[in-house]
């Protein structure tokens, strides 16, 4: 059994109760709202963030049956940053299927984006908890900000190491991190833990992004659910890449960035691959993984302060798992 069917049987009973609950907030007076939110909520995915959370509330004690309806928040806000994206990307696909803003239009895409931010704010709303809405308005703000940040460096062909992990951290480290914290806030854990399972999710956050980079290189189009170097044809330039890049002669590297940027000739599907190969055979994504694999090793260090638990050891079987998933 492959590992990502692996995670989906174990945990099969909590993502059947997440799954009941996204299906539960997706409602809209506007029928066009709630077909595109249906489309984009509904529409696979492997539900790690709102799994993570629950796992991080059984950690601590908490009724897992009660974390269900705030669990699909981290979903839909996941779900709303991805609508975003894909406007910004031009992108036509996602998990296997159109994108929702190649079926109905960026301004539909955008608009109902704002609308399941707004549905995950009502939803935590609910609690009260001021404390849990002040980590998701923090969260959500840093959000923003990767995303301008990764627009401003699109097509950068001299982004370094650093600006790009600043892009990671608020894209998609954040939102885990504020999953797997949620968890001891809402459990009332106290600041250790709190900081605990927030410095947990960042790091496999970190570690998550960087395989996903990686596997825009090696996946398969099929399994990866998007076409490969999708990345590169959208304009990012991401670790693997930056690692190639930094072993070529500055005339190559200028030669490269004339074929492949809008301002060159219109790239061709062998340049793609030239890029595909210089990648693949350069030793770049040993390194990509080496980090990931560091940043795994940071993520399971940080629950060190829990005792064992079977909720503890599913949080680090998620963790490994990280390394080891092929979508």
């Amino acid at each position: 059994m492959n590992p990502d069917q692996a995670i989906l049987n174990k945990h099969r009973l909590h993502l059947e109760e997440i799954e009941a609950e996204l299906a539960l907030s997706v409602g809209s007076r506007v029928a066009k709202i709630e077909e595109i939110s249906r489309h984009t909520l509904l529409g696979g995915g492997k539900r790690l963030r709102p799994l993570l959370f629950v796992l991080s509330c059984g950690l601590l004690g908490s009724r897992v049956q009660e974390c269900y309806r705030l669990a699909g928040i981290f979903e839909i806000i996941h779900a709303a940053s991805l609508l975003h994206d894909d406007v910004l990307d031009n992108a036509e696909t996602r998990r296997s299927r159109p994108s929702a803003n190649r079926l109905w239009g960026n301004h539909a895409a955008v608009l109902v984006g704002d609308f399941l931010y707004s549905k995950a704010f009502a939803v935590a709303f609910e609690t009260g908890h001021r404390p849990f809405l002040q980590r998701l308005t923090e969260t959500t703000t840093r959000m923003a900000e990767g995303q301008v940040l990764e627009l401003e460096h699109t097509f950068d062909w001299d982004i370094g190491k650093e600006a790009y992990l600043e892009i990671v951290k608020a894209k998609t480290a954040v939102l885990i991190s504020a999953a797997c914290e949620c968890g001891a806030i809402l459990s009332g854990a106290g600041e250790t833990a709190e900081s605990a399972l927030a410095q947990f999710g960042f790091h496999m956050g970190v570690a998550f992004q960087l395989m996903d980079d990686l596997l825009d290189y090696t996946a398969e189009e099929k399994v990866f659910g998007k076409p490969v170097v999708k990345d590169l044809r959208e304009g990012k330039i991401t670790l693997p890449l930056i690692y190639a890049l930094a072993d070529l002669e500055e005339a190559d590297r200028a030669a490269l960035r004339t074929r492949l940027t809008p301002e060159g000739a219109f790239p061709s599907e062998a340049d793609f691959l030239q890029v595909l190969e210089m990648v693949r055979t350069g030793g770049c994504l040993e390194r990509v993984r080496e980090e990931a694999s560091e940043s795994v090793e940071r993520a399971a260090g940080c629950l060190a302060i829990f005792p064992d638990s079977p909720a503890k050891r599913d949080l680090l079987q998620m963790n490994r798992y990280i390394l080891d998933r092929s979508y």
